[in-house]
This record gives C-alpha cells, sequence and structure tokens, in this order.
C-alpha cells in the first residue's frame, strides 16, 4: 500500500490526480500542469513536500556532520543553511539535501523521499563506526508544505500576520521558528512542536519551505488556498525545477556518480582540514582528470528532450539525465552528462526516437526568478 502525506485527502478532495511517486500516493496535478507552473512563476504556488523527511540532530553533531557531509556546516551560523551532497567512500551520491543550523549543537537536516531510510540508516552506521554518539531523530510527525513564487513571502505573511515581519527578513537560506502558541492550526492544545519556515525551496523562484506538525497541515493548506496560492502537483515541480538548473536524485546523480561530475562541484568543500566521507575519492578523480561534465542543453528542432536519449558530441557520446518542455522559454532544455571538452555554445546532436536532431549546448540555469537567462 502507498504511503500517505497528512495531505492526502485534502488533495483527493480537490480533485488531484494521484500517482505512486517513491511509494508515496502523491498529487501529479490538479488540473492544468501547466497553469500550475506559471502559478509559481507569476504569483505563488505550494507544494506538499511532506514525503520528504525532516531529521533532527543533537549531542556532538557539529563534528558528526563535518564528516558525513561534502560541504562543511562549520561555516553556517544559527538560523542558517546550507546544500549538500552526503557521499559514500566511493565519492558516489548518496543522496543531496539541505542543512540548518538550529542553535547550538541542533541540526536539522531535509532529505529525499525515496531516500530517506536509506539515508538514516547510514547515519546511524557512520555514527556506530566512527563514534560518535550523536542522537538522531527522524521526524515523521511532521509535514512540509514549499510556498513558491514572487508573492510567496508576502501571501504567508497574510495566512501568519503575527509572523510576517520574520517571513520578510528572512535571508536566502535562512530560516526561523514560529511560536507554536500562534500558529492557525486547528486546535492549540493537539500541537506537537514549533513552526519553522525557511528561505529555500526547488524552483528557481523566491519563497519558503514551511515544516509544520501535521495535523496543521491541512488547515494551513487550506489559508494559503483561500489567500490565493495555487496548489501544485509533481509534473509543476519538475519542470520548474528543471528550468532553474537543479539536480533530481536518481536521475541526474546517484550513488555511482561523484558530485564532480553532477554540477555540483560547488557543493563540495576541500579547503578545510576535513576528513568527510568520500573526501579521498574525490580528490582522485580530481588528479585523474578528464571527468565528465553536466551541462544544459536547448533543443532547436521539434521535439522533446527527455532522460535516457544519447548526446552525440564531438569527444564522444553522452546522455541526458532530466528533459522537458519548457513553458517559460517555449522549447525544450535538458540536463545532459558528456564528455570533458564540451563547451558552451557547441552544436551536438541527440537521438530522438532513432533520429538524430539538432541542440546547443547552454550555461543552466535556464530560468530564474521568473527571467530566461539562455
Amino acid at each position: 500500500m502507498l504511503k500517505r502525506t497528512p495531505l492526502y485527502d485534502t488533495h483527493v478532495a480537490a480533485g488531484a490526480k494521484m500517482v505512486d511517486f517513491g511509494g508515496w500516493d502523491m498529487p501529479v496535478n490538479y488540473g492544468s500542469q501547466i497553469e500550475e507552473h506559471y502559478a509559481v512563476r507569476r504569483r505563488a504556488g505550494m507544494f506538499d513536500t511532506s514525503h520528504m523527511r525532516t531529521v533532527d540532530f543533537s549531542g556532538g553533531t557539529r563534528d558528526f556532520l563535518r564528516a558525513l557531509l561534502a560541504n562543511d556546516v562549520s561555516k553556517l551560523t544559527p538560523g542558517k543553511a546550507l546544500y549538500s551532497c552526503m557521499l559514500n567512500e566511493a565519492g558516489g551520491v548518496i543522496d543531496d539535501l539541505i542543512a540548518y543550523w538550529i542553535e547550538d549543537d541542533r541540526y536539522r537536516l531535509v532529505v529525499n523521499a525515496s531516500t530517506a531510510n536509506k539515508d538514516i540508516a547510514w547515519m546511524q552506521r557512520v555514527a556506530g563506526e566512527r563514534g560518535f554518539e550523536v542522537r538522531i531523530e527522524p521526524r515523521s510527525d511532521l509535514a512540509m508544505i514549499a510556498v513558491q513564487g514572487p508573492r510567496a513571502r508576502e501571501l504567508i505573511g497574510q495566512v501568519l500576520p503575527f509572523a510576517a515581519a520574520t517571513t520578510a527578513d528572512l535571508k536566502p537560506f535562512g530560516g526561523a521558528f514560529i511560536d507554536p502558541a500562534l500558529t492557525p492550526g486547528p486546535s492549540p492544545g493537539a500541537r506537537g512542536g514549533a513552526w519553522f519556515i525557511a528561505r529555500t525551496g526547488y524552483t528557481g523562484e523566491d519563497g519558503c519551505e514551511c515544516i509544520l506538525p501535521g495535523h496543521d497541515a491541512a488547515h494551513f493548506w487550506n489559508k494559503l488556498k483561500a489567500a490565493g496560492v495555487a496548489p501544485c502537483g509533481l509534473g509543476a515541480r519538475d519542470t520548474l525545477r528543471l528550468e532553474g538548473g537543479m539536480n533530481l536524485y536518481g536521475q541526474d546523480m546517484d550513488e555511482s556518480v561523484s558530485p564532480l561530475e553532477s554540477g555540483l562541484a560547488w557543493t563540495v568543500d576541500m579547503k578545510a582540514d576535513r576528513d568527510f566521507i568520500g573526501r579521498d575519492a574525490l580528490k582522485a578523480q580530481r588528479a585523474r582528470g578528464n571527468l565528465r561534465q553536466l551541462v544544459g542543453l536547448k533543443l532547436l528542432d521539434k521535439g522533446v528532450l527527455r532522460a535516457h536519449q544519447k548526446v552525440m558530441t564531438a569527444p564522444g557520446d553522452g546522455e541526458i539525465t532530466s528533459g522537458t518542455f519548457s513553458p517559460t522559454l517555449g522549447f525544450s532544455i535538458a540536463l545532459a552528462r558528456v564528455p570533458a571538452g564540451v563547451a558552451v555554445g557547441d552544436a551536438v546532436e541527440v537521438d530522438l526516437r532513432g533520429k538524430p536532431v539538432a541542440a546547443q549546448v547552454v550555461k543552466f540555469p535556464f530560468v530564474r526568478n521568473g527571467k530566461a537567462l539562455i
């Protein structure tokens, strides 16, 4: 049986088309996927991301996370976040995630739904084998709603007027707790914890990800909808994130690929004298050189680029990892892993159902804050 988020009944009541997404019963759209896409680019849309797993850490956490993650949490200040990959010893990506420093020795990680159980088992294994006495607390009691778009923070402030100033003042990759006594849940006595609002997201637009008790999720969702925030499904989330040039775990990277070949070298901090898992493998990869690279593609012919299509380049063949039609740009775009030596501006060909079609290598992201970048 598929797992359900606290908002499942809300989605069904709204007529959402539900699909199996990594073992979760999730909405792919509520009608027009294109309209949902434009709602986020032009005003504000919201996504149920409660299938993702929030994990809280305390007790010896900083040293543990500095060993666990390829990015360095010691760069954070309280209330700030960073994006990182969690690697295996071979440098492959176990998962990509966001880490928040809450205060003192308390941290919060948000990991992908499809990898959550594997991630937590890996964290517990690393803690045990390396002797870290850290408390790892998966929070299955929490829901998460991502509100994205140019008016997202403004409309969150309308729904949570007591938090309007906090939300308006949040810096990118900043987060703050909201007093649970003030939150608009259906029953104050039923609340099990404070709400956390972070200025992060997966669409290439401004906005916030709101982590809250599961039993308050439907009430908050409906208040946002009444304020004009459009419910959006997985379909629009995928076109938005690809326009934003954001990797999808399991497509653009996985345990067989390192961040150096996934456009994520910027998330790897090798400066500090820090023995993080996968460091030696990444150093060896860099020393060998000739690494594959993740590039953007713009289709010049008719058709739609899709994952696993072959890309023919002068230095050799590559493969599309993610592809779609871009509603904002009006043509098809893709991310592709290609050999070293391929450069922005190069002409390439893509095998589209046995027919070679013309494409051009472009820099990604393709769209940011509603504006075309290519």
